[in-house]
């Protein structure tokens, strides 16, 4: 996930009651500290958003490879 080497950045934000109690649960039976769940987290939901250009173009991609396929089985 992170290098030793890479810096890091202080945030600030604000979360509902409720998930803050949820967090700090998981942190804790996974014996991980909070920082580290939110880095985590972060990563993840960093992973999922850039995804999501690649499969539209490999979608975009396959359309046009197939466009007079797709054209026949629209009659």
């Amino acid at each position: 996930m992170n290098s030793p080497s890479m810096a890091k950045v202080k945030i600030s934000s604000q979360v509902d009651e409720a998930e803050w109690g949820a967090l700090q649960k998981i942190a804790r039976e996974s014996g991980q500290s909070i920082s580290g769940v939110l880095t985590e987290a972060i990563a993840d939901y960093v992973r999922k958003h850039q995804l999501r250009p690649v499969v539209t173009d490999h979608i975009e991609a396959s359309i046009d490879e197939n466009e007079e396929l797709g054209r026949r089985l629209a009659k």
